[in-house]
This record gives structure tokens, sequence and C-alpha cells, in this order.
């Protein structure tokens, strides 16, 4: 297995890095996690070929999250691709999801390839591929914001995932609300942590990778005020501690 991440930049566009996102690659089948404005772009430049990828996990409905997905699905189209894509997403937003896509004006019939919106419960294990899968949990990320919804039709689901390939786990915050969602799959032995930082303070991160205890901690969603934070937490470490945190880089390929 190996980790590709395409982006690590927090949701402020930056020219030093693209927004949040990673290409998780097996032998059986890839997933790209996120698809925030400008990954088409984003993908050329490590290189992935579009048609590489088997399928899309969408976190939430920030955009810089999802809102290059019907820009990523235009240029496989472009491409000419022919096998089906798989598009995962929380059960109450696939809705939107297949409304977005649509409305964007891709059509199944002229697109070429076929595509597999697939929807997810909390606390419920989805089989990807054989040895690959995934459960989602909710965060509290977007909690604060529902209030503003006044008429009560909108989803604040946010989620954290762990993935399991073979007998990895990885943990993936997304985009958190408070120090609790650390540890929501806490218990379970994480092999890798992928963890944002532009929403939690350092000693919060500090404290759940000394109690989760990873065998590697990846810091991505990067804006340019974080990369100070991420320094502080690693001079916090012990020494022998210290090359299990990783600041993320675009293009940055890690085998596990």
């Amino acid at each position: 297995m190996e980790i590709k991440f395409i982006g690590t930049g927090s949701g402020r566009t930056s020219l030093k890095r693209y927004h949040s996102s990673f290409l998780i690659n097996t032998e059986v089948y890839n997933l790209l996690v996120d698809a925030g404005d400008g990954i088409s772009r984003a993908l050329l430049h490590q290189k992935v070929t579009f048609d590489s990828i088997n399928g899309i996990l969408i976190s939430h409905l920030h955009p810089d999250h999802y809102s290059g997905l019907p820009s990523l699905i235009i240029q496989m189209k472009l491409n000419e691709r022919h096998e089906s894509l798989d598009i995962f997403c929380h059960e109450s937003h696939i809705d939107f999801l297949i409304k977005f896509i649509s409305q964007s004006y891709l059509f199944e019939e002229t697109l070429g390839f076929k595509l597999n919106f697939k929807s997810f419960e909390q606390k419920k294990t989805i089989d990807i591929a054989t040895g690959f899968s995934f459960v989602a949990n909710q965060n509290s990320h977007l909690k604060h914001n529902e209030h503003l919804d006044k008429s009560r039709i909108l989803s604040f689901n946010c989620n954290s995932f762990l993935i399991k390939v073979k007998d990895k786990n990885i943990f993936f915050t997304g985009d958190i609300g408070d120090f609790s969602d650390l540890f929501l799959f806490e218990g379970r032995k994480i092999a890798v942590i992928i963890s944002e930082i532009t929403h939690i303070k350092v000693e919060e991160l500090l404290e759940s990778f000394q109690r989760l205890k990873p065998e590697k901690l990846f810091i991505s969603h990067l804006g340019e005020e974080d990369e100070e934070k991420v320094s502080r937490l690693s001079y916090q470490l012990p020494s022998a501690e210290r090359r299990k945190v990783i600041a993320a880089f675009d293009g940055l390929n890690v085998k596990i």
C-alpha cells in the first residue's frame, strides 16, 4: 500500500499547496480521499492519471473537500474513461451530490462511463474491495453552524474515517471541531494518523499522538500559519519520537 498526498493545504487557497487530498494506492483498488477545488490540476501536477482512480471518498461538503468533483469527472470524460467510478459519501449528502453532478451537465449517457454513488452510514463498515474497507464516524466540525440553517434542511455531517487495508488501520481525522474528535476510534490499533492541524491546538494533537501511539503521524491541511505549529509540536516530543511526526507536503509518497 502507498499513500500519496495530492494536496496538503488548508481551506485558504495557496500558491504553495493544493487543498487537502490524498490517494491510497493498493494492488486491488485506488481511493482518492476528498476532491476540493483544483483537484484535477493537483493530480496532473503529481502525475496521477485520472483513469487510475477507482473511487472517491468525500468527508464533508466544505468546498475545499468536494467542489472539484465535477471538473474531475469532466476530465475523465475528456480522457475517454470507460471504467466506472465509485463516489462514496454520507447518506445525507448523496441526493445533493447526484444533483450537483447532473446540474453540471454531466450525464452518464454522454460521459462514457458509469458513476456509482454509494452512501455510507455512521459506524458501519463499507467494504471497498478485498482487504480494503472503511468506517465513518461523525465529528463535531460543522455543529457550530447548525443554528444558521433557518430552513432546517441542510446536513451538517462531517466525517472522520478509519480506513483498513489488510491489517493496517489509517485514521483520517478530516476537519474536526474539538479535542474529543481525535479519539473517535480510540481502542483500535492505528498504524497511521493523517490529521489536520488548522482547527486544533498543538497540545491537543500532541496528547492524541501520545495516547493513540501510531507508528506515524502525518500532519496535513496546513496553512502558512500552521507550519510553525508543526515545528512546535515536533520539538515537544522526545528525540526518538520526532521521526514519527511528519509535516506532509504535496507529492509526498509513503509506503505502509
